[in-house]
């Protein structure tokens, strides 16, 4: 398989993931694109190789920019705008989870607490939902904390550690 091909098939692969992960297929292979990229790639590249109007390249460039993704960088003597991704894999990792957690996991534990919380007068019924939703909410808060951990390892020594050991 030769480059061209090989970049094309990663763009189009990551881009069916990206619609499985939450995420719209055009701002995954954008992501894709750009994390493979060796140099920052300009809105009109972007739009010339997936075959996407500006519109669309732009609000999904601003949508990766809103996630903590995706970079604006100016070249001297240009007038246009070029993009880059994050290449750390650790870094991306870190930024996707903060990002879903905030727009997922946060509205979720939000309503499971309001809903868990609601007064029963006591039916068998009402007493299940309680029950079901608080042990819900539970579960869901401890998956919160321990994925803030983990997010927050890069700033705390000892988890650093654990993390090379579990490599």
């Amino acid at each position: 398989m030769e480059f061209k091909e090989a970049k094309n098939k990663f763009v189009q692969t990551w881009g069916a993931l990206g619609s499985q992960w939450g995420i719209n297929k055009t701002m995954a292979q954008i992501h894709a694109l750009l994390m493979v990229s060796h140099e920052p790639v300009s809105m009109e590249d972007i739009m010339e190789e997936l075959q996407i109007s500006r519109g669309n390249a732009s609000m999904n460039l601003r949508a990766l920019m809103d996630w903590g993704i995706v970079y604006k960088e100016f070249k001297a003597g240009e007038r246009r705008e070029f993009f880059t991704a994050e290449k750390d894999l650790d870094e991306l990792a870190v930024k996707i989870s903060r990002e879903r957690s905030k727009r997922e996991i946060k509205p979720a534990l939000k309503v499971l607490k309001e809903v868990s919380t609601i007064k029963s007068d006591g039916t068998e019924a009402e007493r299940h939902f309680v029950d079901q939703t608080t042990k819900l909410y539970d579960f869901v808060l401890k998956a919160y904390n321990v994925l803030d951990k983990i997010t927050e390892y890069k700033d705390n020594w000892l988890t650093q550690l654990l993390m090379k050991f579990m490599k």
